[in-house]
Order: C-alpha cells, then structure tokens, then sequence
C-alpha cells in the first residue's frame, strides 16, 4: 500500500464511527464541551493546592444524585439538580465544620465527602438495581440523549463566560488573597463562585462519566498541563487540548476495542500525563539531561 492509500485508510477509521452513528457523534460533542471547560477548572484547582477538592466533591454529588432517582427516577433534570445541591450543601458544611472547630478545611472536606459518598451509595442499592449503580458511578458516554447534550453544553457555555469575566479576580485571589482584600474586592465571592463552577462541571459530567470518573477529565490534563508551561494562559490552553484528545481518542478507542467508554477516555488522559511526565520541559528525562549540563 501506498503512503496516500494508508492516510485515506486511517482517516476512515478515525472519522467512520462519528459518521455513520448519531450517538457517537452526541458523545463526542458532549465530552469535547466538558474538556473545554472542566480542565481549566482543574489548573486553577491545582494552582490553588486543592487537587484533590475536586475528587471530593465528585464523590459529594452522589447522596443529591441518590435522592433525585429515588424521587424521579433516571431523569436528567432531577438527577442534576439533586447532585448541584448536594455538592453545594457538602462544601458549606465542612468549611462551617472548619471555622467552627479549628480543623482544616481539607480534612473536615475529607470527612464529609467520605460520609456523603457511603449514604450515595447505600441509598441508591436500597432503591435500585446493580444496573442503577452502575450507571450512575460510572456513566455512561454512549448513552447520552438531547437533553444531556443540551445540559453539558449549556454548563461549559456558562463556565467559560462566567470564567472569562472573573479571571482576574481568581487569578488575585490564588496568587494574592491579601492583596485583593486590601483593594476593596470580596475575595470569599471570587471562591464562592469559583467552586460553584466546579461543582456544575461535575454534575454535568456524571451523566457521561459518572460521579467516580468525573474528575479524571479535570485533573489529569491540568495536572499535565503545569509540566509543559510556566504561564497559566498556556496552561488553561494546553489543559483543555489534552482533554478534548483524551476525548477523542478514548471514544475511538472504546469503540474497535469494546472497552466501557468512560474509563478508555481516562485512560487516555492518563496516556497523556504519562508522555508528558517523561518528555515536558518539567519531565523527568529534561531534568536529567539538564543535570549534567549543570556539572560540566
């Protein structure tokens, strides 16, 4: 075969399956619209030293998500209203526990999530089935109807503008807090509306990835992200890349190879940290070919 006969080949193969199937192509527009917008979330996670607040509250969701299906049923509205006011009451908790006890704030978060996590999961297998379970922890991307499309977009579309018109103020209030308070600005509401952000992008991701995979499409990329670039400009740019290729590939993946498609596109993400810990300008074989530079 020639070179043009295996470039005409492969793009068959990587286009096909978004071509002939309509629910392949849903999912794919659903998972590109939260790698836009939960990854950066994820920088500015990892730039605030909460890494892993955003696992918390993915697990947090889950009693808000139980009661809603236990009410409705498997109706997207319910499902996502629920998780939003679950994981909204469980950060009001612990950072009431945090300022009422002296405990940090990350380990009455621990304590909390783990409890809201453990009532998530008993109530939804008291009310349903294994299937039910499943589902919910674990989504499911190929399942993914016009509605959930529908909340998805209108989520990332409302992070990114929201975003965009309080950059400045998250990006003082993570590098100078003091500074923000001295120039008159409420820096607890840049937080306040910086974690409802999250908070929205994960209940908009359970539907496709489940409440346990939700976080992998925030963190990984971010967390690969600050390897490759000093600037957070390039590092939001470069985080949002990263999970919209771990999107891709992990739903083309899944499809020749049979895996379930949530934890494939983690995977890939996880693909991507891997390459990136070994070959970014902050990976491990820069820094070792730069040490003996420094000796000689």
């Amino acid at each position: 075969m020639t070179l043009w006969s295996w470039l005409h080949t492969a793009q068959q193969l990587a286009w096909a399956p978004f071509a002939e199937f309509s629910f392949m192509r849903r999912a794919l527009v659903g998972t590109l619209a939260l790698a836009l917008s939960s990854a950066p979330l994820g920088v500015l996670l990892t730039l605030r030293r909460m890494s892993l607040f955003g696992d918390a509250l993915s697990h947090a969701v889950l009693p808000g998500v139980a009661i809603g299906f236990i009410l409705f049923g498997l109706s997207l509205p319910a499902l996502s209203i629920g998780g939003f006011l679950a994981g909204v009451t469980v950060v009001a908790v612990a950072t009431r526990i945090s300022r009422s006890t002296g405990l940090k704030e990350d380990a009455s978060l621990a304590s909390i999530y783990l409890i809201a996590l453990a009532l998530g999961v008993m109530l939804i297998s008291m009310n349903g089935s294994k299937l039910d379970l499943l589902h919910i922890l674990f989504g499911n991307v190929l399942g993914v109807d016009r509605s959930g499309l529908l909340l998805v977009a209108g989520v990332s579309s409302f992070s990114l503008m929201l975003g965009a018109m309080v950059y400045r103020g998250l990006l003082l209030e993570s590098f100078d807090p003091s500074y923000l308070a001295a120039s008159g600005a409420r820096g607890g509401l840049f937080q306040h509306l910086f974690l409802m952000l999250v908070v929205m992008n994960l209940v908009a991701s359970f539907q496709t990835l489940g409440t346990l995979m939700a976080v992998g499409l925030m963190m990984l990329p971010a967390v690969s992200a600050r390897l490759w670039h000093d600037t957070l400009p390039a590092q939001l740019l470069n985080s949002a890349l990263q999970a919209a290729l771990a999107a891709y590939a992990g739903l083309l993946l899944s499809y020749y190879s049979g895996a379930p498609s949530g934890p494939t596109i983690i995977i890939c993400a996880a693909a991507c940290y891997l390459v990136s810990l070994l070959i970014a300008p902050r990976g491990c074989l820069p820094r070792q070919w730069r040490r003996p530079c420094r000796r000689a």
